[in-house]
């Protein structure tokens, strides 16, 4: 039961990343590259790609900070 609520907990920490990841750099990205650009699928991978790899990252380093602080047992 307790791999579960872990496993619950990095997803949640993952999607919220997603989310901040795509409120904070998609309106940068439509003002500076244009609406043009969002619009050619390459373009929408890039972007996507990134913020997978920007969250996964982020979720490592807040699992690993909170299993160093023993609010996590894993």
């Amino acid at each position: 039961m307790e791999k579960n609520w872990i496993i619950t907990i990095a997803i949640v920490i993952f999607l919220m990343m997603n989310f901040l990841f795509y409120k904070t750099l998609n309106g940068y990205v439509k003002e500076e590259f244009g609406k043009k650009m969002w619009k050619i699928w390459g373009n929408k991978v890039y972007f996507w790609q990134s913020s997978i790899f920007v969250s996964t990252a982020s979720t490592v380093l807040i699992m690993y900070l909170l299993k160093w602080l023993n609010v996590l047992t894993f």
